[in-house]
């Protein structure tokens, strides 16, 4: 596979990120993968990776670049629960910094970025997010519903708030498929919440899929942080390989 970091210019400075395409000519069909809080570190690599390995071009953007280029954090103390808050207290600053059109203002640039690889085939294409990122991913394809086919968003919160800008009151312009796979007694999702998104999403018309991952903690795809359940990543591959496969599915 072809590998590099890359720096993409946005309107308020420049994102690292991570692309992998597999090798061979193409061009692959694109998944634009909208990370955590913790920035680019070997983890997202290897998830990136995986997804390519399937046929797909993965570009992986530091959706924080604004506080600094990749990781935010020291990756090797994403596993020590007792670094956790420590860790939050670096990084929740600028996740609440990020408003929803800095967001779409960010997705706009990846994906203009994106589309001009070489190797990377034309038209829309699937995001998936994860934290943070699920947020991300939903607000990117309610913001361009024609660039971006499908979303998938793996333990995120933050989708109903009592604010004008909240996510579940946009839903009504995603044109493509959903899947939401929401964590457990999380927090930042809670089962109102959830079921308030579900039913924004219902009179929207949106073809989507919501479901708890039960006794899955927030945070649970990432191995490298206490968060990580495997069960609950194993899980979430394989609604993520269904999603691509039947929305995205590469040439061949």
């Amino acid at each position: 596979m072809d590998k590099t970091t890359v720096d993409i210019t946005t309107e308020d400075g420049v994102a690292d990120a991570y692309l992998v395409r597999p090798g061979g000519d193409g061009p692959f069909p694109g998944v634009l993968f909208f990370i955590d809080a913790f920035g680019l570190r070997p983890r997202i690599f290897e998830m990136a990776d995986r997804i390519a390995e399937r046929g797909y071009a993965v570009l992986a953007p530091n959706l924080l670049y604004r506080g600094g280029r990749s990781p935010l954090v020291d990756p090797a103390e994403l596993g020590d629960p007792e670094r956790r808050d420590a860790i939050f207290g670096k990084v929740m600053p600028l996740v609440k910094g990020l408003s929803p059109d800095m967001i779409t203002r960010d997705a706009g640039a990846y994906l203009d970025f994106f589309a001009a690889q070489d190797r990377v085939a034309a038209g829309p294409v699937v995001a998936t997010g994860y934290c943070m990122g699920g947020r991300n991913a939903v607000l990117a394809t309610v913001a361009y519903p024609n660039r971006i086919k499908a979303a998938a968003s793996f333990h995120a919160g933050g989708f109903v708030t009592d604010q004008p800008d909240s996510p579940h009151l946009r839903v009504g312009a995603v044109t493509g498929e959903l899947y939401v796979g929401h964590a457990d007694n999380d927090p930042s999702m809670t089962a109102e919440q959830i079921r308030r998104l579900e039913s924004a999403l219902d009179e929207a018309g949106v073809t989507y899929t919501s479901e708890v991952y039960e006794g899955a903690p927030h945070g649970f795809t990432m191995s490298d942080t206490a968060a990580y359940q495997e069960a609950g990543e194993k899980r979430h591959w394989v609604r993520l390989f269904d999603l691509l496969d039947r929305v995205h599915p590469p040439a061949g």
